[in-house]
């Protein structure tokens, strides 16, 4: 089992990922790994939905990833603790994350203790690369474009104030003032067709 303990940002783009990507390019940005992430949503079956905002389904959620990157699948289970101010600013995170060998195995099993799929969000990375900043596009299918950046600890950009002066340095095309983007969220409120932010 792997705890995680970095801090994210994660922004809207408001142009193409083409335009994106030249822009990146232009400003000395190397590409790096690319990898897709399958993620199935789990809740317990006892959830009342309509009583419960969106944000406190997802914070209850566990996690089945299916990530390919190299050539290789890695599959993992995974649940995500997120301490959200009233603003919606993510102060801090963390995840715990266990390897498992079958994805449809652990449904059966996350089902077997009463919980059920309620999402599946399937999305295709970029990573781009300058220095120690490491940024990555992340393509929703049917869904937003978005960058995600998190922290890295004994580096220029160890807090989330760093990672969004960085990006403001940037100058790129993205929602202004707007650093906590939650797909998760975005995407059940469109399951639940809810107008939630």
């Amino acid at each position: 089992m792997i705890e995680k303990n970095n801090n994210e940002i994660t922004v809207k783009i408001t142009s193409s990922k083409e335009k994106l990507i030249e822009i990146l390019k232009e400003k000395g940005f190397q590409k790096g790994r690319t990898f897709t992430l399958d993620d199935y949503y789990f809740i317990p079956k006892e959830f009342d939905l309509e009583s419960m905002s969106t944000r406190d389904i997802i914070s209850k959620s566990v996690i089945i990833r299916n990530i390919f990157s190299n050539n290789v699948y890695r599959k993992i289970i995974t649940y995500k603790i997120k301490d959200i101010d009233h603003n919606g600013d993510i102060l801090s995170q963390k995840s715990i994350n266990c390897d498992i060998y079958d994805i449809e195995q652990a449904k059966s099993l996350l089902k077997a203790i009463g919980y059920y799929q309620i999402m599946n969000i399937k999305e295709d990375n970029i990573v781009y690369y300058k220095d120690n900043l490491e940024l990555a596009i992340k393509d929703i299918k049917d869904g937003d474009i978005l960058i995600e950046i998190e922290t890295e600890p004994n580096s220029n950009f160890d807090t989330i104030e760093k990672l969004k002066k960085a990006v403001i340095n940037l100058n790129l095309p993205v929602l202004p003032n707007k650093f906590f983007i939650k797909k998760a969220e975005i995407e059940l409120n469109k399951i639940l067709s809810r107008n939630e932010k």
